[in-house]
């Protein structure tokens, strides 16, 4: 393992004791725990998505808990309003001008709980947000904090009253992760977790991240090695997505460029993390299927079939070598 610098390697400690935090209250959601930190990293957004009882609410709060900066959540719901994410212009008589009041978007960490219940006025507000770090309100445009992640969770089991994520909005997430149900074994450690919880010996965070280690960590991520060879075999696997011979029949539209960035920028996240000044193909391999295939769209006959995209990702993992 290489060296890194002194400065890196403060921040890479804090967001170590942040790994652990989250870890301790997460239990066998060492994935999850990995992507949020990524994202973290990477200044990008999550979506988490799995059955009810999963603890994806409780992951993101557990997040926020290791971090000084603001944070807010927001309930999805089929009469949700835009300005009640972005905010409104509000008329003050005092002063015979109208404010615009700030809505919860304006926190550094935002939780968009069950987002796939939101209508799509509401989800498209939520675009300019994402994609461009601000809001503009009333023909004035407001900027959002730094750091600024929005981490989305939907219920893929329940469909009455939810409007499916557009293709658009789910190309602005860096990661979709997909949440399964423990085992037996694992659901113990739960059950044993929530009890030592309720008698108030629960995990008790590190002092929490402020914005400033934050954005110390970001530019240390963006300094890691990408070589030539591994942007090449991130090129690969992309682009593999829009014509590769056995692929294209199963594919109606490709990953496009975003793909690419969002999985380089997360191989130099995850392996910072790991404590390298270098990716590797592992970093690669391991946030692909998360990196890539929300922003594919499989065939209706390939679907049909019970082709998935995230089975089409694991195809070009093992016939694409990475050297």
């Amino acid at each position: 393992m290489d060296a890194i610098p002194v400065e890196a390697g403060a921040a890479q400690q804090r967001l170590r004791a942040l790994h652990d935090h989250l870890a301790a209250g997460l239990v066998a959601r060492e994935a999850v725990v990995e992507r949020l930190l990524v994202a973290l990293l990477c200044g990008g957004h999550v979506l988490l998505e799995g059955a009810p009882g999963l603890a994806k609410t409780r992951a993101v709060k557990l997040l926020a808990n290791g971090l000084s900066t603001p944070f807010s959540r927001i309930q999805c719901t089929p009469d949700l309003m835009p300005a009640d994410l972005t905010g409104t212009p509000v008329f003050r008589q005092d002063t015979g001008d109208f404010e615009f009041m700030r809505g919860p978007v304006f926190a550094s960490l935002v939780l968009v709980d069950e987002i796939n219940r939101a209508p799509p006025k509401v989800q498209s507000a939520l675009l300019e947000a994402m994609g461009e770090g601000q809001v503009t309100a009333g023909g004035t445009t407001y900027p959002l904090p730094e750091p600024f992640m929005v981490v989305a969770t939907q219920n893929p089991i329940e469909h009455e009253g939810t409007f499916p994520l557009p293709e658009a909005q789910l190309d602005r997430f860096l990661l979709h992760v997909v949440i399964e149900a423990p085992d037996a074994g694992d659901e113990r450690r739960i059950l044993d977790l929530v009890e030592t919880e309720a008698s108030g010996a629960g995990p008790v965070p590190a002092a929490p991240l402020a914005a400033a280690d934050v954005m110390a960590a970001r530019q240390a991520a963006r300094q890691v090695h990408l070589s030539p060879a591994l942007k090449d075999y991130i090129v690969r696997l992309v682009t593999a997505t829009r014509g590769s011979e056995g692929i294209a029949a199963s594919v109606e539209h490709p990953v496009s460029p975003r793909g690419t960035l969002a999985l380089a920028a997360g191989a130099r996240a995850r392996a910072w993390l790991d404590g390298r000044d270098y990716a590797v193909p592992e970093d690669v391999s391991a946030l692909a299927a998360d990196a890539l295939a929300h922003r594919m769209v499989v065939t209706w006959r390939a679907s049909a079939e019970g082709e998935t995209a995230r089975s089409i990702v694991a195809a070009l993992l093992d016939r694409i070598e990475p050297l």
